[in-house]
């Protein structure tokens, strides 16, 4: 591969050589790219630099410039990063994270995208949610990052959820752990569009149903509660969540109130959805992701309709 096939912001230019080498050996067969058995899933890699980790998964050559347009606190931990990229040639899928290159910090991130790529089309426009950590990345995101900065992304990943028009319906159980709701989300959104399109053109993808159990510490730590209770709420007959806390100890909103189980997700839970039109994608630590992974191949789930992404 040739070094002009990746585009480098003005201030990775230095760096263009180094990543390109990188690219040219990160590229993965075609035939790995839609989805995941679990046997090349379950590899844990428990490396502490996200490029040693994902060195073997599937990434875009391009690299793009993005500029942050908005910052909120998500809960006390995670931080929200609103980035316009527009480069009309960066695109991802539902699901799939970037690389995340910061001026004057050596280390490269890794961040799922918890926007759908909607918005991107319409108004250039990816979110991220990044948890408070020692990581150079992380601290950067919580400690210097302003309205303006410039940083620059490149997409990545093969955990996505992609259906073409003449695709199969199929439902969709989403199961997350902490701050693995990033790529749910993301998933999630984008089923919402897949519905939309259809009822306003009545063509298009056809969404079966979409369950979301997401699980966290504690009310505070349910990231995005307030836009998956909107999207359930606009597709009753579609979408539902069951939201799981395992440390409350303040009171439970009566807003929060019916969609909250105090406790730990249960393979009870997952079983009554099981069918040969259910996929599960399921996103958090490596403990919980290797539990249900088994659980269902356990339930003769195919491996195929299994498809999960490990945080560290």
């Amino acid at each position: 591969m040739a070094c002009t096939a990746v585009m480098i912001p003005r201030w990775l230019q230095g760096c263009a050589r180094a990543i390109c080498t990188q690219a040219a050996s990160w590229r993965s067969p075609p035939s790995a790219v839609r989805h995941l058995t679990l046997s090349s899933m379950m590899k844990s890699r428990r490396k502490t630099d996200h490029l040693e980790r994902t060195a073997d998964v599937v990434r875009r050559e391009v690299v793009s410039a993005a500029k942050v347009c908005d910052t909120a606190d998500e809960s006390p931990s995670v931080k929200r990063l609103r980035l316009l990229v527009a480069d009309k040639g960066f695109s991802f899928k539902a699901g799939q994270w970037v690389d995340f290159f910061i001026p004057g910090v050596s280390v490269v991130g890794g961040f799922s995208i918890c926007s759908s790529p909607r918005l991107l089309e319409q108004d250039r426009m990816i979110d991220l949610a990044v948890k408070y950590t020692n990581h150079p990345p992380a601290l950067w995101v919580h400690n210097q990052c302003a309205l303006g900065s410039e940083v620059a992304v490149r997409v990545g990943g093969e955990f996505f959820f992609d259906p073409q028009p003449a695709d199969a319906s199929r439902n969709l159980v989403l199961i997350a752990g902490g701050v693995g709701i990033n790529p749910l989300l993301s998933i999630l959104r984008h089923s919402a569009d897949l519905h939309r399109e259809r009822a306003d053109k009545g063509s298009g993808y056809e969404m079966g149903t979409v369950t979301l159990f997401y699980s966290a510490k504690n009310t505070s730590e349910l990231l995005f509660k307030k836009n998956i209770l909107d999207l359930v709420n606009e597709f009753p007959e579609k979408m539902a969540c069951s939201l799981h806390v395992t440390k409350q100890t303040a009171q439970i909103s009566a807003e929060l109130k019916p969609y909250i189980t105090e406790g730990r997700i249960t393979e009870k839970e997952l079983s009554d959805h099981i069918s040969k039109e259910t996929l599960f994608y399921i996103c958090g630590p490596p403990p919980m992701t290797d539990f249900f992974s088994k659980e269902l191949e356990d339930r003769h789930v195919p491996p195929e309709h299994i498809c999960f992404e490990k945080w560290w």
